[in-house]
């Protein structure tokens, strides 16, 4: 495992005014890594794949759920006894297309919301954070989708959702908007569609119209067990696309859950994860950072500390940090300085979001988590 050591102090003046791509080494930070690369036409994506990144797109379409989370206002206090509630824009998809378009990239949102004005609230929010909502569709006959969230006084939270059925349930695979889809350099979902039809077959048609197209297929399976009519088919729906995923994005407690209690710090459980036609397996640790496996090398990139207020989106952060690097280059997965670089990066996004209530609300613009990664190094 590599050991990252403490990178040099940069000038932030120089890397606030170039294309949003980051890349340190672990010695120091160069401010023209942040240029974009030149297009490649005759370059694999991955190492051994036969699929061509042939893509001038850089841009991440993301399909699922998009949600109103209420957060309570103070920590630490069950629903009952909250005595106030924020309203947040949410749902993991819908996340990390907001936090590309605030790093900087380009995303769009695939998915359905109520006919309400909840849903067209959603719709605003994703075009004010110029992300690309023309995916989306309304449905006159459903209500979009509530999560009350509980948080505890550390920052974790627990979910009580209001879905019986939700828009997002409903989407139809001749809802679809296959022509954004197979312009994707990334199609990036999460497994809460895979739950109920007619979704589930609108999800299995996307990914399969992305995967024929040349399209990255990136997953966070973002367990969210009340919402399954139990756990084996929580394990079974999860894991029903498991090996049609290039990129896949797992928490410690999601590998214990799919692998039926085994330890998530045991490199051989990590490893029976990692199927074939896997390209890059990230596992992420909170506040101590992740971990990274590829077909040629592995390690851990550390995290960054800060004072938890809300972890809602935090992992979806992570995610929008490195899929707005991926989108630019796909090299990086071949690269371990590069990779490590990216992931450093986007751990930070994950570290700034908790430190605000909500999800969208939270996510940092690019300058933000420059900013403090400055800081952090000072």
């Amino acid at each position: 495992m590599a050991v990252y050591s403490s990178p040099a102090l940069w000038s932030s003046a120089s890397l606030l005014s170039s294309p949003p791509r980051l890349c340190f080494t672990r010695r120091t930070l160069r401010p023209s890594a942040f240029s974009s690369p030149p297009l490649r036409s005759n370059a694999q994506a991955f190492p051994g794949d036969a699929v061509l990144d042939t893509k001038e797109s850089s841009l991440v379409v993301c399909f699922g759920e998009m949600l109103i989370d209420f957060v309570p206002t103070t920590n630490g206090l069950s629903l009952a006894e909250a005595p106030a509630f924020k309203k947040a824009a949410g749902g993991a998809p819908a996340n990390v297309a907001v936090g590309i378009a605030r790093l900087g990239g380009s995303s769009a949102f695939i998915g359905k919301v109520g006919e309400d004005e909840f849903g067209y609230m959603l719709a605003d929010i994703l075009k004010e954070n110029n992300v690309n909502n023309e995916g989306m569709r309304f449905d006159p006959g459903a209500r979009t989708a509530l999560a009350f969230v509980t948080l505890r006084s550390d920052g974790e939270r627990e979910f009580m959702f209001y879905r019986n059925p939700s828009a997002d349930m409903l989407l139809q695979e001749a809802e679809l908007d296959f022509d954004l889809i197979r312009k994707a350099k990334i199609l990036h979902y999460g497994s809460i569609s895979l739950i109920t039809e007619p979704c589930k077959s609108a999800h299995i048609a996307a990914a399969k119209a992305a995967k024929e197209a040349g399209v990255v297929l990136s997953y966070d399976p973002n367990l969210r067990l009340p919402l399954w009519p139990s756990a084996k088919s929580a394990r079974e729906g999860i894991l029903s696309i498991w090996e049609t995923a290039d990129i896949i994005k797992i928490s410690e407690e999601e590998i214990s859950f799919l692998t039926e209690g085994e330890d998530p710090f045991d490199e051989t459980v990590v490893r029976k994860l990692y199927h074939p036609n896997l390209n890059l397996l990230l596992v992420t640790e909170g506040p101590d950072g992740c971990r990274y496996y590829t077909k040629e090398f592995s390690g851990r990139v550390k995290g960054m500390k800060v004072d938890a207020v809300d972890t809602t989106g935090a992992g979806d952060a992570f995610v929008a940090g490195i899929l707005s690097q991926l989108a630019v280059d796909l090299s990086l997965i071949q690269n371990e300085d590069k990779l490590r670089d990216a992931l450093l990066f986007a751990n930070a996004c994950g570290a700034l979001t908790v430190t605000e209530r909500g999800a969208i609300p939270a996510l940092p613009t690019r300058e933000a988590v420059l900013d403090v990664m400055l800081k952090s190094v000072a």
